[in-house]
């Protein structure tokens, strides 16, 4: 069966709040959990965005089920200080924490006062940074002068067991690329036969056999109609395709973009019902592709009544 898990969205949620959301996550019985890693939210009604890596240190300690984050080394993160963090909360909670690397979005990393590279040369500082932090992992002492710069980098605290390193895709061209250095993949909800052709790209590329997971975007509440309000408030900003979500910089920037953004342009992002039984239906057919796990984001900002409300009528159907 699959394993659902919880996402904790810092962009929209306070950290106190979403440890209490995580720890509630696990009463219920949600598998897992997993965390976004922004400085800024995708809106400015959205509001939050703390620190990823303080929240997790307290809510691996506050929960016993694996916690994993989607993070982007090379700009605002030092590969040497990402590896760093790796190792230590692999060393502090063995076996329950993973990492999925990706090429990030300026929205994040322009506060370094960088330049914000083409996404070529995002992919190529992607890989360098992957390759330096495995190495660094291995208890290896570093020196890489090329898009990445380390001296003599050496961890001297290290994990008893490597925490995973995943890569993030969401197209066809990435998940390829992924395959062939990620220990496995995350990507999130599209259409069916969008996830089909990514995840085939993934294995072509090298990801046969590895772990595949999925992030789902979905609005529950009460109603439909609350259930649309919610959807339209909080997640019209994140649609827009990645040539243009990678470059825009400020929260507004994204508001502005999203000024004509109607309802039903959310349909094929976000899975929007009231009726617990349809989101049985809709993850089911996701884990019939072959996820081992599937990470579900309530996009509201209150995520209580959403954790118990599935807690209840949804994992049970799919997790027994």
């Amino acid at each position: 069966m699959v394993l659902l898990g919880f996402h904790a969205s810092h962009e929209q949620i306070a950290p106190s709040q979403l440890l209490e959301a995580v720890v509630a996550a696990e009463e219920v019985g949600f598998d897992t959990a997993m965390c976004s890693d922004h400085f800024a939210p995708w809106s400015v009604r959205q509001g939050q965005s703390g620190h990823a890596w303080v929240w997790l240190g307290a809510a691996l300690q506050a929960t016993t089920f694996d916690i994993g984050v989607v993070t982007s080394p090379g700009q605002r993160y030092h590969p040497a200080v990402s590896a760093q963090a790796f190792a230590t909360l692999g060393q502090m909670f063995p076996s329950r924490f993973w990492v999925a690397l990706g090429s990030g979005e300026a929205l994040n990393e322009h506060v370094t006062g960088d330049k914000w590279p083409d996404k070529e040369t995002r992919d190529v500082r992607l890989l360098e940074s992957a390759s330096m932090i495995r190495r660094l992992l291995a208890g290896e002492t570093v020196t890489h002068h090329q898009l990445v710069e380390i001296d003599r980098a050496r961890l001297w605290t290290l994990p008893g067991e490597v925490p995973p390193l995943l890569g993030a895709a969401i197209s066809t061209e990435t998940a390829h690329k992924v395959g062939g250095w990620g220990d496995g993949m995350i990507t999130v909800n599209q259409p069916i036969s969008r996830l089909r052709e990514v995840i085939d790209a993934f294995r072509s590329g090298g990801g046969e056999g590895k772990p595949i997971y999925l992030q789902v975007h979905l609005s529950w509440a009460q109603n439909d109609d609350e259930a649309r309000r919610i959807a339209h408030d909080q997640w019209r900003t994140n649609l827009f395709p990645s040539e243009l979500a990678t470059e825009l910089a400020f929260p507004e920037l994204f508001d502005q973009a999203a000024r004509f953004v109607q309802l039903s342009d959310l349909e094929e992002a976000v899975l929007i019902s009231a009726d617990p039984q349809r989101h049985v239906t809709w993850l089911a057919e996701l884990a019939d592709l072959g996820f081992e796990r599937i990470y579900l984001h309530q996009v509201g900002q209150e995520q209580r009544p959403f954790i118990e409300a599935f807690g209840e009528k949804v994992l049970p159907e799919l997790t027994g």
